[in-house]
């Protein structure tokens, strides 16, 4: 019977050669994705009714870094206005990668035509060459082909909705919510600096950015304050810290690979970059420490560990600890 039939399945291929080779900067090869609808007032008040907005979700195929734009509706035209501000800010692609929704198709079909106008006006062929841009597309109703960009949607676009909940924020307030969390976002550790012990230094999606890791202006917490004693903008940087608080949380948690404690992991060892869990951290700040020392138990397992930070030394549990996804050592023998 067809609804019982065995699901075929293939061998995983090889990542992309946009995946793992050297670009000259970020966002040259992007996956793009939407994410909502979210509703957003042109003003705060009362009067204003509201209407439907979308994100606009670009992710760096090779950092991983991930631009957010707030998209006033859902044609080729608004996102065509995204996009140019998407270049604006980050440079012109070389390569996009997207699923087949219609705007994506339409924008195609418009950057080629002004590509190709832009081409036969002998002005603007003496002064520059027009190259453009290669769109791909993942095969229809396939969202697994594009796993890399959903990812990004669902950091964005799950925790947004849990914080947010019945409020509705005006076009500007929910950009600079947009922003803030395209910083968190971008502030997760990747890997260490390098492998010396004083060094407490780690690699973040930022450092293709900016060159060095993204900050955000210190501001007194406001996550035990009523929502009742907030100004508009007090509560967008309440909303913030919120999303901080949740993503931050499942990042660390999805970082610990613990399988259920049925596998000997023997992650800790002396000299590795190791996160501190403190819920309690301000947005965009992680504390970084090297093992020192590994207290084993009896059956030869390391469960606790000495951490020295920049500032003390620690004895933690490796269940409070959160390791980096690349280690330098390892990636090196």
């Amino acid at each position: 019977m067809r609804e019982k039939a065995v699901i075929p399945s293939e061998l995983m291929g090889n990542l992309p050669a946009m995946r793992i080779r050297q670009v000259d900067r970020a966002f040259l090869h992007c996956g793009l994705d939407y994410a909502g609808p979210v509703p957003v007032r042109l003003n705060s008040g009362r009067g204003y009714k509201s209407q439907k907005a979308y994100i606009a979700v670009f992710v760096c195929m090779t950092t991983r870094a991930i631009h957010l734009d707030l998209v006033s509706d859902y044609t080729t035209a608004a996102f065509l206005a995204a996009y140019a501000r998407f270049c604006s800010r980050r440079g012109m692609p070389t390569d996009l990668y997207s699923d087949n929704a219609k705007n994506f198709r339409g924008a195609d079909r418009e950057l080629k035509a002004a590509i190709h106008a832009a081409k036969q006006d002998s002005n603007l062929r003496s002064k520059l060459s027009c190259d453009g841009v290669r769109w791909h597309f993942i095969p229809p109703s396939a969202p697994h082909f594009g796993g890399l960009w959903e990812a990004g949607v669902r950091s964005v676009k799950y925790h947004l909705k849990r914080v947010i909940g019945s409020h509705t924020l005006t076009f500007e307030e929910l950009t600079t919510l947009l922003y803030q969390i395209e910083a968190c976002l971008n502030s997760r550790p990747i890997a260490p600096m390098s492998d010396n012990l004083d060094d407490y230094s780690c690699l973040t999606p930022g450092h293709f950015l900016i060159g060095s890791a993204l900050t955000t202006p210190p501001s007194p917490t406001l996550l035990e304050t009523k929502e009742t004693r907030l100004t508009r903008w007090q509560l967008v940087q309440q909303k913030s810290e919120v999303i901080w608080k949740a993503w931050s949380n499942d990042y660390l948690t999805g970082l610990q690979q613990r399988s259920k404690w049925r596998v000997a992991q023997k992650l800790a060892r002396v000299g590795r970059l190791v996160l501190l869990r403190d819920p309690l951290a301000p947005p965009c700040k992680w504390e970084l420490g090297r093992i020192i020392e590994c207290h084993t138990g009896d059956d030869g397992l390391t469960r606790v560990v000495t951490v020295k930070t920049s500032k003390s030394t620690y004895k933690r549990s490796i269940v409070k600890l959160c390791f980096l996804p690349v280690d330098l050592n390892e990636t090196s023998t």
